[in-house]
This record gives structure tokens, C-alpha cells and sequence, in this order.
């Protein structure tokens, strides 16, 4: 079963900033400093081993999760 690029693209929001420093543990992701000190992951995730590795670095860094949502989203 393949699925199309939109299925693997995801956008994760955590609370707390995280810098630049840290890209090397989320590769393949665009990380933005939002305002109200949210952090927002964007790109590609190659299957679900790394959805999950990604979300227990996250964990591990002690950033509360706040929104995984999978395909294309836009925040206003």
C-alpha cells in the first residue's frame, strides 16, 4: 500500500521553545518558534517507527505535546 507525500507530512506543536540547536534530533522537520512560547514541527516523517521516535524525543526533552496532526495544515 503506498500512501500519497500529504499522509506523511505532519505538523506537531509543543509547549515551550526549542532552538535550532536541537534539528539534528528531528530530521526531515522545520522547527518554528511561535508565539505564547509554542514550538511547531513541520515535514516529512518516512513511516511510523519515526512518528514515534520523534514524539518519545520529544518526551524525553519534557515538552508537553499539544498537536500531532497528520497532512497539510495551515495555522492562521
Amino acid at each position: 500500500m503506498s500512501a500519497d507525500v500529504s499522509e506523511k507530512h505532519y505538523t506537531i506543536i509543543v509547549q515551550g521553545h526549542l532552538d535550532q540547536g536541537w534539528a539534528d534530533w528531528f530530521p526531515g522537520m522545520e522547527i518554528l518558534l511561535l508565539p505564547e512560547g509554542l514550538t511547531r514541527f513541520t515535514g516529512t516523517v518516512v513511516d511510523q517507527a519515526a512518528l514515534h521516535g520523534m514524539l518519545s524525543r520529544i518526551s524525553d526533552l519534557r515538552l508537553p505535546l499539544l498537536l500531532v496532526i497528520r497532512g497539510n495544515f495551515q495555522l492562521d
